[in-house]
């Protein structure tokens, strides 16, 4: 009876720890679940800080968003390993504590410092799928840091508007791949040759990027 009692009190314990307490994630957000979202969100957080050599934070430039339409958009065997990723990180501080009081508690509840601790010992690790993880995690946290318009204006790297003219071949081919009934050039819409001269540092950016 009492080995049933603490087996179910384990059962508890595991289900409080790996699915309870999580904050919904934002709207919009379709292929992590809360915990795997706040797992990235935290974790974007304490790699990109605010005030750090780019102003912008992990949170401000919407890492977590953006980890959440990368993963969509994987395969689904590659969606498993992503999910196994996030977990790891996660909930990991069992086997490998976070440094001070309580680091064994799942890595988004930590403390800033603990998590920055964390994430270093998973960096400098000697175990080299440690290292891989923490590789893996950072390279899907960068491509969202990187995508964001405010850090791209920060490096100056702010995709320009390019302007493409419409040529009177424009009425008579459509696009590679496509059929005829496709072309939506008229003669009223061409406007002859562009110019040439580069757009520079000056240019106007993209509608996407402003």
């Amino acid at each position: 009876m009492l080995l049933w009692l603490a087996l179910l009190a384990l059962i508890a314990i595991g289900f409080r720890r790996f699915l309870v307490g999580y904050p919904a994630p934002p709207v919009g957000v379709t292929a992590l679940a809360a915990r795997e979202y706040e797992t990235a969100r935290a974790a974007a957080e304490v790699i990109y800080p605010k005030g750090g050599p780019i102003d912008a934070s992990g949170d401000t430039a919407h890492v977590a968003m953006h980890s959440d339409r990368f993963v969509g958009a994987q395969t689904r065997s590659n969606r498993i390993l992503m999910a196994l990723l996030f977990i790891a990180v996660e909930h990991a501080t069992l086997v490998f504590p976070a440094r001070g009081p309580r680091g064994w508690r799942r890595f988004s509840s930590l403390s800033p410092d603990q998590q920055l601790a964390y994430l270093q010992g998973w960096q400098q690790s000697e175990l080299a799928p440690r290292r891989l993880v923490f590789m893996s995690l950072r390279a899907i946290l960068t491509m969202g840091y990187f995508a964001d318009a405010e850090v791209l204006g920060a490096l100056g790297l702010r995709p320009r508007e390019i302007l493409s003219p419409v040529l009177e071949v424009d009425l008579l081919w459509p696009a590679v791949g496509q059929h005829p009934e496709t072309i939506r050039f008229t003669r009223a819409d061409v406007t002859g040759p562009g110019t040439s001269t580069p757009l520079g540092p000056s240019g106007s950016v993209h509608r996407d990027y402003r």
